[in-house]
């Protein structure tokens, strides 16, 4: 029986469905024959992998035929239309994340290929395929052909149950999310609120200067590691004649740097460090015969370097605040949290750290996730003790969901209707930390009335407090910048006028052969400007907006839906309830440095729904 992750194969595909870098491990490859051999397993060809133009071609028809079965909008959701052996079929929304491919070989072969981890970033969709036993390809494919629709009662086999036999998915997860960060240029580390302070200096400044990060030991923003930016040959892939450059304004794939990270990160196709920076600063400096680790402790690979310089552990507990406001009676409106502990442990040697992770009664934590470096007992209550030993920088000591223990931190509600077919009337009236009890600072508060497919010519109207400003599409109220509210104080802003939209207007998309309704000639010019339009991928984009063509005439958004945004950004509270005591954390072997805890808020998906419009509501089950 396989155990731990091992990764087959990866490619990289542009949005035109080339494949632009692909990468195979032949010692993974030579696993997989010997598992093959030992199920006696070859009707399925599990073992043989597709050359770069085959994949292409086999994922571009994939893509085709979730057209065809009206599909497109949900993947893993089976349709009148679906066919057997697709993953609609299947029946199952993580079919969306955990595709397969039928390879045509000219012989008249399907070969299956199964399971593909499919992590889309920026214009290109990573897939990775890491090693599973022949066994639950098999089990996969029975599920493609059964009649049986999806998690059905007296259902033998389930997608869902057969991946949680397969903790390789979890980490093709974690290296397709990696790659993708890679390619697109966003591997940053997690924020670390601090004060402001001269460097602490030590091995780390060093190290983290020579890769181009300045201050990170004190820094309080997340900075981009730099990832070289040479210029892409535009050589043709294998059975392709498409370059590799991807459509205009994204970032160029350097393939140097991602063979490079391959090489060190996941060797002969094992994960070992997935941590970019950490890459970055053993390629750049190397080790040092003098930074030897304590003979009695095993030094972990998250953790390439050992620590001198003044210690210290700083911790951030970061929420994120997800809501929609409905301001209606037979609506309650929903709020939730997602959100991370990051830490930043500046401590010499190997030492490990202890706590204990508390929240309030009322803030009912429904998950927690750790990084591999924590070790984890069963929680109970209010409290979960944790001890880890840290690794080299900022990290994500773990994830979680919760409810918010206190109320909205923008509450109130906002109304619009149209007052002649291009101009319309709306008003807010809000109120921001009302009954908060504990000071705190809101570095902004934005609120934003998109309309994406009206042209905003004008608005008229003065707000309580902040100021206003209009872009083509959205007017934006910026309420509130750098305010320090006191214990118990709230503020009340209000906001109401008129906005004037460019006449309505029909547009022909020239070769599509159909009327979208409502597309101004300004937004097909901006949408095809720089490129010629793909039909195709200007369809696909609507379907997945969920953008019907008889849904187009509605004046405001999608699907006869109107809405605001709020973003915002708070230093001070926690809505989650969780705490960290710095008083309770130890240090073993023990040493003198200060704990700081610092946390801040920041909006997600934050939505007041039109109270005169139509809104989306999930149904609440029945007791």
């Amino acid at each position: 029986m396989l155990s731990g992750c091992y990764i087959r194969a990866l490619w990289i595909l542009n949005n035109q469905d080339f494949v632009i870098f692909s990468r195979k491990f032949p010692v993974v490859e030579k696993r997989c024959r010997v598992a093959c051999e030992k199920e006696n397993t070859d009707d399925l060809k599990y073992h043989m992998l597709p050359n770069d133009s085959d994949f292409g071609g086999a994922f571009s028809d994939r893509k085709k035929r979730k057209c065809r079965e009206g599909s497109a909008r949900g993947f893993g959701v089976r349709v009148s239309q679906s066919v057997k052996g697709s993953d609609s079929w299947v029946d199952d929304p993580i079919a969306r994340h955990v595709i397969s491919l039928y390879i045509n070989k000219e012989e008249g072969e399907n070969n299956l290929l199964w399971p593909l981890v499919l992590h889309i970033k920026g214009p290109y969709s990573i897939l990775i395929l890491p090693l599973v036993e022949p066994r639950h390809l098999k089990s996969y494919s029975r599920m493609c052909n059964t009649s049986e629709c999806g998690n059905a009662i007296g259902a033998d086999e389930s997608l869902s149950s057969l991946l949680l036999d397969l903790p390789s998915i979890t980490g093709a997860f974690a290296v397709a999310q990696t790659i993708g960060d890679i390619v697109v240029g966003e591997t940053t580390e997690p924020e670390v609120v601090v004060a402001a302070s001269p460097s602490v200096g030590g091995l780390l400044d060093t190290l983290t200067g020579s890769i181009g990060i300045s201050s990170i030991s004190v820094r309080a923003k997340p900075v981009a590691l730099p990832v070289a930016t040479s210029t892409i040959s535009g050589t043709a892939v294998t059975g392709t004649a498409m370059s590799d450059d991807p459509k205009m304004g994204s970032r160029p794939l350097d393939k140097d740097v991602l063979r490079s990270f391959i090489s060190s990160a996941m060797p002969f196709g094992t994960p070992l460090d997935l941590s970019y920076s950490n890459i970055s600063a053993i390629k750049t400096t190397g080790f040092s015969s003098a930074d030897v680790p304590p003979a009695d402790r095993k030094q972990p690979a998250w953790k390439p370097y050992l620590y001198r310089g003044k210690q210290r552990i700083l911790f951030t507990i970061h929420d994120t605040v997800h809501a929609a406001m409905y301001d209606r009676d037979e609506i309650p409106d929903s709020i939730t949290i997602s959100g991370q502990v990051n830490c930043r442990a500046e401590l010499e040697g190997l030492p490990d750290v202890s706590l204990p992770l508390t929240w309030l009664a009322s803030a009912r934590v429904e998950s927690l996730t750790f990084h591999p470096c924590a070790q984890v007992p069963e929680h109970g209550g209010d409290k979960q003790a944790i001890t880890f030993s840290p690794p080299l920088g900022n990290f994500v000591l773990l994830h979680y969901q919760a409810l918010c223990s206190v109320g909205p931190p923008i509450k109130g509600f906002y109304q619009l209707s149209m007052v002649s077919e291009n101009e319309g009337a709306f008003l807010f009236r809000l109120s921001i930390m009302e009954g908060y009890k504990s000071p705190l600072t809101i570095e902004f508060c934005t609120v934003t009335m998109p309309f994406p497919r009206r042209r905003v010519v004008s608005f008229d109207g003065t707000p309580s407090i902040g100021t206003v400003s209009n872009t083509e599409h959205s007017v934006d109220w910026r309420i509130l910048t750098n305010t320090r509210i006191a214990s118990g104080k709230s503020i009340e802003a209000t906001f109401s006028g008129t906005v004037r939209f460019a006449p309505w207007q029909a547009q022909k998309m020239p070769s599509s052969g159909s009327v979208l309704m409502g597309v101004e000639d300004s937004d097909l010019e901006s949408e095809s400007s720089g490129s010629m339009v793909n039909v195709e991928d200007y369809i696909m984009e609507k379907m997945i907006k969920d953008l019907p063509a008889a849904d187009l005439e509605d004046p405001f958004n999608r699907q006869a839906y109107n809405y605001a945004t709020v973003s915002f950004k708070m230093i001070g509270p926690s809505f989650s309830g969780i705490s960290i005591d710095p008083k309770s954390v130890s240090i073993f072997p023990a040493v003198k440095a200060p704990i700081e805890v610092s946390a801040q808020v920041t909006s997600g998906d934050y939505i007041l729904w039109n109270t005169l419009g139509k809104c989306p509501v999930a149904a609440t089950p029945q007791a």
